[in-house]
């Protein structure tokens, strides 16, 4: 799977990508992140990549042209298979249904907002969909491309070493978490695990978590 990602900053992600299971399936070649600079599709000097608003208001607005000329220069073999997705206030919340539907896709183009906002004109004729991480403000859709990848690698085939788990984790389903977990030791200051972890009855421990969920549901 490729991603790509249109920002101002490249720099941001090198670290991150070269760490833990996001560098280890970059190195197994299960999905490729490709960085766009911005700046580099602008005609002026300082390479701006952003004005004024139309109409006045605090902060600064990315501009269309670049993120459009960026966008052309992403070759697709087949555009039914990619999404291209502008990170944004105004989006929908994303949720782990939208990482198990994304990571159908062949390739991901993701659009890292930066400044006050975005030319609308992107939202409306560029992409496919607006995507938030939720109802906060971040300097800049970079650290949501990050948690976005990350979200979706961990679903493809090889890049988790137990697939099994995802079916079980938290949120694998619409509205389900998870209960809690314990290892070793048992008793730890005397903080105790509770006995019926520890009793091998493998229905009583089924029911334990059921109960622990339900207890969630009430609430």
């Amino acid at each position: 799977m490729i991603f790509t990602i249109l920002t101002t900053f490249p720099q941001y992600f090198e670290s991150p990508l070269d760490s833990s299971i996001i560098h280890r399936a970059i190195s197994n070649k299960i999905i490729d992140v490709n960085l766009i600079d911005l700046r580099q599709f602008t005609n002026d000097k300082h390479k701006t990549t952003d004005d004024r608003p139309f109409g006045g208001g605090a902060g600064m607005v990315m501009k269309i042209e670049p993120i459009e000329k960026a966008l052309a220069s992403i070759p697709i073999s087949q555009p039914k298979k990619n999404r291209t997705i502008l990170l944004s206030a105004r989006g929908n919340r994303f949720v782990q249904t939208d990482a198990s539907r994304l990571a159908t896709y062949q390739s991901v183009s993701l659009i890292c907002g930066h400044y006050g906002d975005v030319d609308q004109r992107v939202a409306d004729y560029l992409v496919d969909e607006e995507i938030s991480l939720g109802d906060f403000v971040m300097t800049g859709g970079e650290p949501a491309a990050l948690v976005m990848i990350d979200a979706i690698s961990r679903l493809l085939p090889n890049v988790l070493g137990n697939e099994a788990s995802i079916v079980a984790e938290s949120h694998a389903q619409p509205g389900i978490s998870s209960p809690p977990s314990y290892t070793r030791p048992a008793d730890y200051r005397g903080w105790k695990v509770p006995e019926v972890l520890l009793s091998g009855n493998a229905a009583a421990i089924k029911a334990w978590k059921a109960d622990y969920l339900d207890s969630l549901d009430s609430k």
